[in-house]
């Protein structure tokens, strides 16, 4: 059973989304909706409180820069995978927003099956893309792993810091006590680290440091 909690500006637009998790073709008894939310102030309380495997946000009536909020809140458990609906998501964003923990973008007038089939991947920990949001991402990494030699964008001093953490061996709870942030914190940076090295995991990342000089042996 996957748990679901529907959040969205409009009652109209929630009501619809009940309807396509509850109506749709693999719908059978697998989703169970647990609440819904109508603002984003709210939401990580209630992401809390209710204990949701999965969030379906229609980001229509949101603010980009607010959603984003939502998910690096220190409050907003990474447990809780979401599943963002939107029609005009930039691609620097569309990027911040998967480093952040959403596990898909999908557009909003999508069919009750696809819904369906996003929400079953974002609950089992895989990242969903609709085909004309892979752009946004994919042709940075391609140059990234082209051009493994020159770093695309210098990392921030925290990412060092991360980095150097990550030499170390600390997994994402570790590194949080150590630099007082949250694991959600952590996990954005690594998933940035990861990007502006051009690497598939923390290993390769390591190896990429010591090579460009970031990392004291």
């Amino acid at each position: 059973m996957i748990r679901v909690l529907i959040a969205a500006a409009s009652s109209v637009s929630r009501a619809g989304l009940e309807a396509l998790l509850q109506t749709g073709p693999r719908s059978e008894p697998g989703i169970e909706i647990v609440g819904r939310a109508s603002g984003l102030a709210s939401l990580p309380a209630l992401a809390e409180q209710l204990q949701p495997d999965v969030v379906v946000l229609d980001a229509d009536g949101f603010d980009h820069l607010s959603l984003m909020s939502v998910f690096l809140d220190e409050d907003y458990s990474p447990e809780v995978a979401a599943v963002v609906l939107t029609e005009n998501a930039s691609p620097s964003w569309t990027a911040d927003a998967l480093r952040a923990g959403v596990r898909a973008i999908l557009p909003r007038d999508l069919s009750a099956q696809e819904l369906l089939a996003a929400v079953e991947a974002a609950a089992a920990g895989l990242v969903v893309l609709h085909p004309r949001e892979v752009g946004a991402v994919v042709p940075a990494a391609t140059a990234a792993f082209t051009r493994a030699e020159t770093l695309v964008e210098p990392l921030t001093p925290r990412e060092r810091e991360v980095l150097q953490m990550l030499a170390a061996g600390l997994v994402n709870k570790e590194i949080a006590a150590r630099l007082s942030i949250s694991e959600h914190t952590v996990k954005f940076h690594v998933a940035s680290i990861l990007g502006k090295l051009g690497a598939a995991t923390r290993t390769e990342a390591v190896s990429i440091g010591i090579r460009h000089g970031l990392i004291l042996l």
